[in-house]
């Protein structure tokens, strides 16, 4: 195939054009040129098993000590990686030329799976439970009046556990070893043929094994939710290291003819996606009876869980809002004394592409379509026609939930504060950040929690912080870091052997920072393969001008841009700290720039010494701003600390520096040798106790920072801004909008409204970030703009309608709030 200048090429092959676009002169991985996106460590080995990474997975140290010690040592890492597709004669027991024929059947037939590690009798069991049967002579009771008279009572009553027992027949599941042997062979076979590799930590699975085998408990496995296949590869995972098949809670969407009885035989068990599904709208006590008293039966007879914290697939590449309905039951049935303990396993799910490509039609706007049987094979034949790249799963260090629960009833926990609460004075009154700040941490200290609330908070902490480690462990993909670079360092386009350079040197500055990478090869090779992997998404041009190199920009059609937006978002919270300092630097420098003007001061923005904790203060408010985008820190650990690290980091990289006098003391001065000369160490968890006698605080001198105007650190710093760029220019819009909004209208038509504005003005090319339109930005924007109180939400006859609320009916305050949100946007 010839290439001629200007063409326009698909990446169809990865590997067919690999040698094709390689630069003959230039051996990228040894670059020397200065990067701000290159490591100190030069010495890193390219082959996956061989170089030293960060071991992830760790449980947390300030909220379960003991179990931080309990299953780990220090062998552990060293175990490495191990392909799970990848079966040979020397996994069985057998060997010779008949074994390594029959090797995948040999392996499934010698793991370890039988019927008595299951459950038995449990629909008994679960009906006579005391609370079911409280239950169902409350419903008997409610439904029919004349069941208090004597005779009928019986009857009702026995009409009431029929129905009982029918909801149960649909929601348990009926595990089968035979059929589990059987998929796992088909599993086995099928993801060699779509996936390159399966990668887990042979040490995570150890401290998993180890934890199922030794300790008398039952587990629950929380992973992170991206794809269909999640289900099926945590129990194929489990059952090839002979580890008991969990229990997976499954959305009733999935409970269709035929399906729904393979997904019982595999363990799954249907839930509804809501629990308020009578005909009123009104709480299905016996249906909720029903799901408590078969979860605590599970509990009880010592079987694993799986449950998905978010309830759906995250459409964003990012963990969505945690949802703990699951989770409390498995919460109060400990607290009740029905089981000893339960160890908890977050897990990470990494994917160089989904098998469901992309969720553009959904974030185009469309209704998501209802699964089907059919739907499913033609899924099942689409993906055997293609290659998605490899997968890293990532089991989190099981740890107690006891010992968390007592290690959070013995520390103060601060009420929850809403955003209206902790934002409006700055955005309306422009009160400055630190006496609001200031007044919300004394009010809260002298606060004390009812005991509802406090339990509630206690289940929000724990789901929120078991989605931060399940993320934090996730490893990065390659197509997550291409998409990144192409969106927010090359948008405009760049050639091979410059994106190249900078994805050795991103790669490295992730491991850096204590995250693990999904992915092994030469960086030429593995940038080649992930180019392959988005397919349309990007674009590649041939360039005479260029030593025949090939340049390549990413495609700046709607869908592409979502699509890369979506894997881009896979290491969005590696970068969000440093990120949103460097937003908050924008903000401060303008607000700073606006003073000097008015006291007639010169002098540029660069030029001006910021406040370091002033800084901080305003950080932390972008931080509450976006909670609905990003976890900035874990429950346990303070968000000032968190940013406080941040600005360490920066500081030490030269991209900020102490101004004046304290600069030669305490910083390199931003002609010095370039930032990656000098890390920080990797950030310790924290607890609210160790964070109260921080030296963050009154007592800690202030001090004064300046942003180094080398180019090298300019670059890095507007590739902060450019990450949360999309964000707030989705909320701007959405703040612009609300200008519109003169009558009450229903949240749907709200939402959709709000989308095909924000998307015209993508198409019209109004917007700077065409990814600003997706569907799930749209409604996380209502519902960021219902929590600070700018649209004020009623409840009729179950439909949701929205008005403005009385603080921002004058449109001096909507013009509040649009400053607020653009003055941390790069325009």
């Amino acid at each position: 195939m010839e290439v001629s200048d200007g063409l326009l090429l698909q990446v169809n092959n990865g590997e067919q054009w690999c040698n094709r676009w390689k630069h003959p002169n230039e051996d990228s991985d040894r670059s020397t040129s200065p990067s701000v996106l290159r490591c100190v460590t030069s010495t890193w080995k390219e082959g996956l098993l061989n170089r030293k990474r960060p071991f992830v997975g760790r449980c947390c140290h300030s909220c379960t000590p003991q179990s931080w010690e309990r299953l780990f040592s220090t062998s552990i890492p060293s175990l490495g990686l191990r392909n799970v597709i990848y079966i040979n004669e020397t996994h069985t027991r057998q060997r010779g030329w008949l074994a390594r024929r029959l090797s995948y059947v040999l392996f499934v037939m010698e793991r370890d799976v039988n019927k008595d590690m299951f459950t038995r009798n449990v629909v008994d069991n679960v009906l006579n439970n005391s609370k079911v049967e409280s239950a169902i002579v409350k419903v008997a009771t409610d439904v029919d009046s004349a069941a208090s008279q004597p005779g009928q009572e019986q009857k009702a009553v026995s009409k009431v556990k029929q129905k009982a027992r029918a909801f149960l027949q649909e929601m348990v599941a009926n595990i089968s070893p035979a059929f589990i042997r059987l998929t796992g062979w088909v599993l086995l076979r099928l993801f060699n043929g779509f996936f390159w590799s399966i990668q887990i930590h042979k040490g995570q699975l150890e401290m998993v094994k180890k934890a199922a085998t030794e300790q008398n408990v039952p587990m629950v496995f929380l992973p992170v939710h991206k794809s269909h296949i999640d289900y099926l590869l945590i129990t194929l995972i489990l059952f090839c290291h002979n580890i008991k098949a969990p229990h997976i809670a499954a959305g009733n969407n999935l409970s269709i003819p035929i399906l729904s009885t393979l997904i019982r035989k595999l363990g799954g068990f249907f839930i509804r996606r809501k629990m308020e599904e009578t005909g009123d709208g009104k709480k299905d006590i016996l249906y909720r009876s029903l799901l408590q008293a078969y979860t605590e039966e599970l509990l009880r007879q010592q079987q694993f869980l799986e449950v998905y914290l978010e309830g759906t697939r995250s459409r964003s590449g990012k963990p969505s809002t945690a949802r703990a309905g699951m989770l409390s039951i498995v919460v109060d049935t400990l607290c009740t004394g029905s089981i000893a303990d339960v160890l908890v396993v977050p897990v990470g799910i990494s994917y160089d592409r989904i098998i469901e490509g992309n969720y553009n039609s959904e974030q185009l706007g469309k209704p998501k379509k209802n699964e089907s049987l059919w739907g499913i094979a033609c899924g099942v034949f689409r993906m055997l026609r293609k290659n998605y790249g490899c997968v890293r799963v990532d089991f989190n260090q099981p740890f107690s939930l006891k010992e968390y629960l007592d290690t959070q009833r013995s520390r103060h926990i601060p009420p929850p504060v809403s955003l209206e609460h902790t934002l409006m004075p700055t955005i309306i009154s422009a009160q400055p950040d630190a006496q609001l700040f200031e007044e919300q941490e004394e009010e809260q200290l002298n606060r004390e929690l009812p005991d509802d609330i406090l339990r509630r908070q206690l289940i929000d902490n724990l789901a929120k912080h078991v989605l931060f480690t399940a993320n934090k462990s996730s490893a990065i993909m390659s197509t997550h870091i291409v998409a990144c670079l192409l969106l927010y360092r090359h948008r405009q386009g760049v050639v091979l052997s410059k994106l190249v350079e900078d994805f050795f040197n991103m790669k490295e500055e992730i491991l850096s920072r204590d995250f693990d990478l999904g992915f092994s090869g030469n960086s030429e090779d593995v940038v080649m393969r992930a180019l392959h992997l988005l397919g349309n998404c990007v674009n590649v041009t041939s360039s005479a001008n260029r030593n025949g190199e090939f340049t390549i920009a990413p495609s700046q059609t709607v869908p592409a841009l979502f699509e890369l937006n979506f894997y881009s978002n896979g290491l969005f919270h590696v970068f969000i700290s440093d990120a949103i300092i460097a937003c908050s630097i924008l903000s401060l420098q303008r607000e700073l720039v606006a003073e000097s003007e008015t006291d007639q001061q010169p002098g540029g923005p660069s030029s001006l010494p910021l406040s370091q904790e002033r800084l901080i203060r305003k950080a932390a408010g972008l931080s509450h701003f976006l909670i609905n985008e990003v976890a900035v820190a874990p429950p346990c650990q303070t968000i000032y600390q968190v940013l406080h690290d941040a600005v360490t980091r920066l500081i030490q990289y030269g991209v900020l520096y102490i101004a004046e006098e304290d600069q030669e003391e305490l910083s390199p001065s931003p002609t010095d040798e370039p930032w990656p000369k000098k890390f920080p160490e990797p950030l310790s968890w924290r607890s609210d106790e160790e964070d109260e006698d921080s030296d963050f605080g009154e007592e800690q001198r202030d001090r004064y920072l300046k942003v180094s105007v080398s180019a090298e650190h300019q670059e890095f710093f507007v590739f902060l801004q450019r990450l949360v760029s999309p964000v707030l220019e989705a909320y701007s819009g959405a703040a612009i909008f609300v200008h519109s909004l003169s009558q009450p209208m229903t949240e749907s038509d709200y939402t959709q409204r709000l989308f095909r504005y924000l998307l015209t003005r993508t198409e019209r090319g109004v917007a700077a970030y065409g990814e600003s339109a997706t569907h799930y930005l749209v409604k996380n924007t209502v519902r960021t703009f219902k929590e600070l109180g700018v649209l004020k939400e009623r409840r009729e006859n179950r439909v949701t309608t929205l008005e403005l609320s009385s603080t921002f009916l004058p449109q001096a305050n909507r013009n509040k709030l649009l400053q607020y949100i653009l003055g941390f946007t790069l325009l």
